[in-house]
């Protein structure tokens, strides 16, 4: 699938960027063409470099490969925005031209046409020269235009005018979007209501954060700012939801390390996300790590908060990645036999998971995976496949009342170092009675 899109949107690419805007057989239509086979190829090494190659081919390939994914993305996005205005500007020059080609017909023999291009100074066929730093164009000069340049047909020049404003807007998008995958994460307060709260526990702070995705275009420094951020929320209790890392312990336990100095009263917790799953070593080996590190795993089990008196349920479930495996998520073993008139929250990885977790009487579920979309419009696809993209949204239960469910953007990134209109995110979420 990954490799038909690449070839796809990189054909769309060379038809409207490449051969719309250049000549054939010129110089510069035979490099770009390369430039661009060249960028598919160097996509596809990214995608397959650290399964295949290790983390080694990967770290120096992923930065100028998946900044070309997203550089990718939206060339694509843009050239289907300008395509509209692109057929409207090509649709009144023809229109012009026909109505041009009628008029000289019904001239008197003897006088000029109009020429259907721009004729630099200096350049025009079977006339007189326009004056020093003009053109003819339909008969009418163009100031600003040098002397001494070949014709450009109009349909070529609405081309490569299109082409610079895709290029440009592709440019400026990514730009922005590497600064805020790159800087400090947003912190988004949360409070949620949760009716069977006792009122002892009211204001019980938890800490989220997701999809931090340790890997070759992280550092340790990544780490330590998500622990340094954490740490000033003065948190009760920590949660990783999942997608913590994208690659081995060997290769990432460094990156890893810092998490050990996370701080909050009743502990910090982890589930695993799809991309544990995704890893040489599997999740297990992440596991024991984390347990190391002082981080509890929640392998499809619960444990008590205990606050002030009053008790909240903490549970959390595999990700639905290990099924295969069978070590997917067991909400009967993570939620059977619990005192039902107490609340539980839940961290589950997906958002898609709440349905379950809506059966089993779960109050709040706590999950991340979407990255918010992380590169709009792109989060108009997420929601083909996940109930909520990002933010606070309830979903009612079979014996009445609601589960709601929290989806946080994550605190770092998958593939490109961008993100558009998703801002990294770390979440305090209160609870109240």
């Amino acid at each position: 699938m990954i490799l038909t899109a690449v070839v796809v949107v990189h054909l769309y690419l060379w038809r409207r960027l490449v051969r719309a805007s250049t000549t054939p057989g010129s110089r510069s239509r035979r490099v770009l063409t390369w430039v661009l086979v060249a960028l598919a190829a160097l996509m596809v090494v990214t995608f397959v470099g650290s399964r295949s190659f290790g983390m080694d081919v990967e770290r120096v390939v992923a930065w100028p490969g998946y900044l070309w994914l997203a550089m990718m993305f939206y060339l694509f996005v843009f050239g289907l925005v300008m395509e509209v205005p692109r057929a409207v500007a090509t649709f009144l020059v023809s229109r012009r031209r026909r109505t041009t080609a009628v008029a000289a017909g019904e001239r008197a023999e003897g006088e000029a046409a109009p020429v259907d291009e721009v004729v630099l100074a200096g350049a025009a066929a079977g006339g007189g020269s326009p004056a020093p730093g003009t053109a003819a164009t339909g008969g009418q000069a163009v100031e600003g235009i040098g002397t001494g340049a070949p014709a450009i047909d109009r349909r070529l020049f609405i081309s490569r005018t299109a082409s610079a404003v895709v290029a440009a807007g592709a440019l400026a998008t990514v730009g922005y979007g590497v600064t805020r995958a790159l800087g400090d994460p947003v912190i988004e307060r949360v409070p949620v209501r949760l009716p069977r709260l006792d009122p002892r526990m009211s204001g019980l702070r938890i800490a989220v954060v997701s999809d931090i995705h340790l890997g070759p275009l992280t550092g340790r420094g990544h780490t330590e700012r998500i622990v340094r951020m954490i740490n000033g929320l003065e948190a009760d209790a920590v949660t990783i939801v999942g997608d913590l890392v994208d690659g081995t312990v060997a290769e990432l336990g460094r990156l890893a390390t810092p998490l050990r100095s996370l701080e909050s009263r009743y502990g910090a917790y982890f589930v695993t996300g799809n991309h544990e799953y995704y890893t040489a070593g599997g999740p297990l080996e992440w596991i024991e790590e984390l347990r190391s590190l002082g981080v509890r795993p929640l392998r499809n089990e619960r444990v008590e908060i205990r606050h002030a008196g009053a008790v909240l349920d903490l549970a959390g479930v595999n990700d639905l990645n290990g099924a295969p495996s069978g070590d997917g998520p067991d909400f009967d073993r993570a939620l059977g036999g619990r005192d039902a008139n107490r609340p539980v929250v839940l961290l589950a990885h997906q958002p898609v998971q709440v349905t379950q977790a809506a059966a089993h009487g779960v109050d709040l579920q706590l999950s991340g995976h979407t990255h918010g979309g992380q590169m709009a419009p792109f989060n108009l696809l997420v929601t083909l496949q996940q109930p909520v993209v990002a933010g606070l949204a309830s979903v009612p239960r079979a014996g009445g009342g609601d589960t709601q469910v929290y989806v946080t953007r994550g605190a770092g990134f998958w593939g490109p170092p961008v993100r558009v209109g998703a801002p990294p995110e770390i979440t305090l979420v209160e609870l109240r009675a």
